[in-house]
């Protein structure tokens, strides 16, 4: 939104000798900003009231922060030390309140002279560190730091009267310099060309770009602030929206085989023998699929589905009714236990009609292939020859698919499994196999609010299925304080050992693997603090390993406890999870492999330990693994978190619903928003600043329907240059081939 000519020049070069080479570098290498827009659209984190403090109350550890408050008192210390053996060594210790706490602030040796002058009791100041502990008390070591004095002209010309901007800042340098430095370049927001369309922003009431700028960073009043949001969120909303309609509108017009499935085909006898009889969401969105198939440009839909909801079922019957047309169908997994899984399921869902080609298939059988990178020389050949001759109308497989060797006869639709898993140059690179770009469908368990698909899955059509089939059961889970309550965790053996009794299985999940190689987990480092309140935080997370040897020497003595991990070779995978889906084995004891796709109707309880290392989402995702048959599913949430921690709220949220939309939601109001619009943003420095992506479902929303009127209009923007400069700021090069590939 910024690179227009006047906001174009570089901060590098001395700006009418404004900006010193040193802070230029800084804001370059620090912040991201190199000229004078960037400058200008890196906004205040928020703003201080004269008339309000702080809250040194909670301030939060290890961090760097910005607080306005007022010196309390000021005392000077000697000491002697290995530099000052005689008692010269000097220390000042300064305590400032903000009615809501107080901090100590300290300064040594030489340091000590200036601030013993400035910080007098009663002074008001801005002061600027990272917060540390010591002797169990918060402290500032040499902060920075700026008085504010209500009769120095050129302090108040400079805060602008009443509200004070902090800007996210960085430990070389403080918020009050580069509020200096943009109060230095803030003449050129004039200059600003406006991306809004006039009819928009009028019709909306929205101010001009070079009003939200001044106000955001020189506000007079409470009203200017929200004046500028209102105006800068529109901002971010509409060009990242317009970008993304031009890419449905580009998608629009490429040409695809449309694919109709034969009425007497795979399809129908497929249907016929189904033992159950679809979900009214299942029949629903397979006629969006099968709609969209039947077109002459290239399906993107993206589809959601809460855990167990059936999202297989659909795609491969999306996969069936392409073969049925004559082309080729790929299925892309995440991992290699995954694509033996998926491709077990659709063998055994299919019986004799995935028997394409062998004695005793039936008459519309195809044949489904398994590729992955651990596969023998002789199967792997075979594999790709009945891919090239069209033998195979279903493969599943991972990266191994997107391999130049790996050539299709003809390849109509590719699945993607759980989309947050695999780059956007794979799946470009499958999406290139097809004579004609193949229809795509991508499958997430991950439910994503409405809002964050849109922005983030702007360009794919989206159909959701949550409701799920008959026969699963219900779930009920229970967080279990391991530090408070130690017998409940002996209680959640118990009652793990009572389900393996009644003739059902278990998994343990924990957050790492645990030979010490793993995820960079230093035991010596994690465990130099050891007070009460973070003790949980700083130990290295449980590991498998571990976990398995103590369970099966204790509390589980005599079951069978297997263990699985990422880092066992995919043979010895895919035979732990044969045994335990034959019900050979009692527990599991298992990393994340487990969270999407494992099936075993037979486990009916799971525990996982550390619970507070996961998400809401992740959590949720891993207990859909259990009650996927007849019996009721039990999960136990065990955490050594203390009560009122956040992460102890996040596990009793997710404790007390079953619903996924609800608790991705909780996880993005705890994430920071670059977490979750990592796929749109792409490393671009255009990041979100003012747009909330939860918050701002309806301007979101109404920028979407805004801008997809924009583009049908005039695809090429040709009459909104403005526009048209904004989309080039968004998207430099990488970001512009991000949404190509899509």
């Amino acid at each position: 939104m910024d690179l227009v000519p006047a906001l174009e020049e570089p901060l590098k070069q001395p700006l009418k000798s404004v900006l010193g080479p040193a802070t230029a570098k800084v804001m370059a290498e620090h912040l991201g900003l190199h000229t004078v827009g960037d400058l200008l659209h890196h906004y205040p984190r928020r703003y201080e009231e004269r008339g309000q403090l702080t809250h040194l109350a909670d301030l939060p550890m290890d961090e760097h922060v910005t607080v306005v408050a007022q010196v309390a008192d000021a005392r000077l210390h000697s000491f002697a030390s290995a530099k000052a053996p005689r008692g010269k060594g000097q220390r000042l210790e300064v305590t400032i309140t903000d009615g809501s706490g107080r901090l100590q602030l300290v300064f040594f040796g030489s340091g000590v002279h200036k601030p013993h002058k400035d910080l007098l009791p009663g002074t008001r100041a801005m002061f600027s560190g990272k917060v540390s502990l010591f002797n169990r008390r918060l402290q500032l070591a040499h902060p920075a730091y700026e008085l504010l004095r209500a009769d120095a002209e050129e302090t108040v010309e400079t805060w602008a009267g009443a509200l004070i901007p902090l800007y996210p800042a960085t430990a070389k340098l403080e918020s009050w310099k580069i509020g200096k430095a943009i109060q230095t370049v803030l003449p050129s927001a004039q200059d600003a060309i406006d991306p809004l369309p006039e009819s928009l922003r009028e019709g909306r009431g929205l101010v001009a770009l070079p009003e939200a700028l001044l106000k955001i960073h020189r506000p007079h009043t409470k009203a200017d602030i929200a004046d500028a949001h209102a105006r800068l969120k529109w901002d971010e909303a509409f060009v990242l929206q317009v970008a993304l309609a031009r890419r449905r509108h580009a998608d629009a017009q490429l040409p695809a085989i449309p694919r109709v499935p034969a009425p007497d085909g795979l399809l129908s006898a497929f249907d016929d023998r189904l033992p159950f009889t679809l979900t009214e969401g299942q029949q629903k969105v397979s006629k969006e699929i099968f709609d969209d198939l039947a077109t002459d440009h290239p399906m993107h839909r993206l589809l959601q589905g809460e855990v167990g909801s059936g999202k297989t079922m659909v795609a491969l019957r999306a996969m069936l009714a392409v073969v049925d047309a004559g082309g080729q169908a790929a299925m892309l997994a995440p991992t290699e236990v995954l694509a033996q899984q998926h491709h077990r399921s659709i063998v055994e869902m299919m019986g004799d009609l995935a028997e394409g080609g062998v004695l005793g298939g039936t008459e519309h059988a195809t044949k489904v292939v398994l590729l992955t990178g651990s596969m023998g020389t002789a199967a792997r050949r075979q594999a790709m020859l009945d891919l090239v001759t069209g033998e195979a109308g279903i493969v599943i497989g991972t990266h191994a698919l997107i391999e130049d060797k790996v050539q299709f006869h003809d390849l109509g639709l590719v699945v993607v499994d759980e989309q947050h898993r695999f780059g956007v140059e794979q799946r470009d690179a499958l999406r290139g196999k097809g004579k004609q770009p193949p229809h795509l469908l991508v499958m997430t368990a991950t439910p994503i609010p409405r809002t964050v698909a849109m922005t983030v899955f702007g360009d794919l059509e989206t159909s959701v299925l949550d409701q799920l089939p008959a026969g699963r059961s219900p779930i009920a889970s229970h967080v279990v304080p391991a530090a408070d309550k130690p017998h409940f965790l002996a209680r959640a053996w118990e009652r793990v050992r009572e389900e393996v009794e009644n003739g059902h299985q278990a998994y343990v999940v924990c957050p790492r693997i645990g030979d010490d190689i793993d995820e960079g987990a230093d035991p010596k480092k994690s465990a130099k603090k050891k007070s009460a309140e973070d003790e949980a935080e700083k130990r290295p997370p449980l590991a498998v390993l571990d976990i398995a040897e103590q369970l099966t020497k204790g509390p589980l003595s005599g079951l069978r406890v297997e263990v699985l991990h990422g880092r066992m070779h995919p043979d010895d995978k895919d035979a732990v999870m044969r045994r335990f889906a034959a019900g050979e084995t009692h527990v599991l004891v298992a990393t994340t492999v487990i969270e999407v796709g494992v099936n075993v109707p037979n486990a009916t309880a799971m525990v996982i330990m550390d619970a507070d290392r996961f998400g809401a989402s992740q959590l949720h995702q891993l207990r859909g693994r259990v009650g996927r048959g007849s019996a009721a599913g039990l999960c136990l949430l065990v955490s050594e978190m203390p009560e009122a921690s956040p992460a102890r709220q996040r596990l009793n949220a997710v404790a007390s619903t079953l619903d996924g939309f609800e608790l991705s939601r909780i996880d993005l109001e705890q994430r920071r928003e670059g977490d979750v619009l990592g796929q749109a943003q792409s490393g671009a420095r255009t990041s979100l600043r003012v747009l909330a992506v939860i918050e701002d479902e309806e301007i979101i929303a109404e920028a979407r329907e805004e801008a997809t009127a924009v583009v049908e209009a005039d695809p090429e923007l040709t009459q909104l240059p403005g526009l048209r400069t904004a989309l080039d700021a968004l998207l430099d090069e990488e970001r512009e081939q991000y949404l190509d590939k899509g």
